[in-house]
């Protein structure tokens, strides 16, 4: 008999594809989107330049943002389809903070992807402190009619690292945000950076115990990368990362997990870009690597001291 209550293998936590395996009976793919929206902490609102570690959206479209958003999902789709013939997907908006305007604006960013077949939900990225009320209630109507995840950037829970990666807004902004959305119903995602500029490994597992008390479902987890042409990759830039190698990050990530409620949902445990573009760290293992790695040293605790 499995000994863990959320895994068909030897993963000790909850993860996303175990979930869904188990909610809707097969994969669930995420079809990237950009819907074109900018970033208080880039216009000028509460600050310009971004967080020192933006390299101005996720890339991952050439010029999507002038791309209808139909146009956009039947590019995601004929990608998945490689894989999967008959893909169900997410209609995932990444790139930048995707309820920074007004709602009739995230209507007409939304509703057309709502309105393919292949889409059974939705998942937002934003910013705690870009939820209004009016943005809310739209949230709320939405999480009635498909699956919705709302995607909060939060990185850190100490504000003077929040200071120092100018990221615009204090923990307690969060706070209050993720309560919002609960008092709604509305399913939400915490994003988390691991090895941030003066911060240790206590600094990060403090972070993991400060949220565990919140009404989030669901995390998303990756070291810092430095990539060419950001803030940080600054010569000047004064405080430097640490730079996690594959086996420090490994053990702050355990310990971060260790801290969570088990039923929490974990998305993602590490993070990719072109190999070019990073400065640091250099890891030698592959994502693939590394999340094998990962596993079995969580499992195993006892073997060779790790963890």
């Amino acid at each position: 008999m499995n000994p863990f209550p959320y895994s068909d293998d030897n993963k000790r936590y909850h993860t996303l594809a175990y979930h869904n395996r188990h909610t809707y009976g097969k994969r669930i793919w995420k079809a990237v989107l950009d819907g074109g929206f900018s970033c208080p902490n880039l216009d000028g609102t509460c600050g310009t330049g971004g967080c020192v570690f933006c390299d101005g959206g996720s890339g991952y479209f050439t010029h999507a943002a002038a791309m209808p958003i139909p146009e956009q999902l039947e590019a995601e789709l004929a990608r998945i389809r490689k894989r999967d013939p008959d893909p169900r997907v997410i209609a995932y908006f990444q790139v930048h903070t995707n309820t920074y305007a007004p709602v009739e604006r995230l209507r007409q960013v939304y509703e057309p992807a709502l309105s393919h077949p292949a889409v059974m939900g939705l998942a937002i990225g934003t910013r705690p402190d870009c939820l209004p009320t009016d943005v809310l209630a739209y949230l709320e109507e939405l999480s009635h009619r498909t699956n919705l995840t709302v995607e909060l950037g939060l990185q850190t829970c100490m504000d003077d690292t929040a200071r120092r990666i100018n990221r615009g807004y204090p923990f307690s902004i969060f706070a209050n945000a993720m309560e919002q959305l609960h008092q709604r119903r509305i399913r939400t995602c915490v994003h988390l950076i691991n090895g941030l500029p003066g911060e240790n490994r206590a600094m990060f597992v403090e972070t993991a115990r400060k949220i565990a008390v919140l009404p989030f479902r669901a995390v998303k987890l990756h070291p810092l990368l430095t990539i060419r042409g950001t803030a940080l990759a600054s010569a000047d830039f004064p405080v430097k990362p640490a730079g996690l190698n594959e086996y420090e990050y490994a053990d702050w990530a355990a310990a971060f997990l260790r801290e969570l409620p088990e039923d929490r949902l974990i998305m993602r445990l590490t993070a990719e870009a072109e190999p070019e573009q990073v400065i640091t760290p250099k890891w030698w293992m592959s994502k693939g690597q590394f999340l094998a790695f990962f596993h079995e040293k969580f499992l195993h605790p006892e073997q060779d001291g790790a963890f």
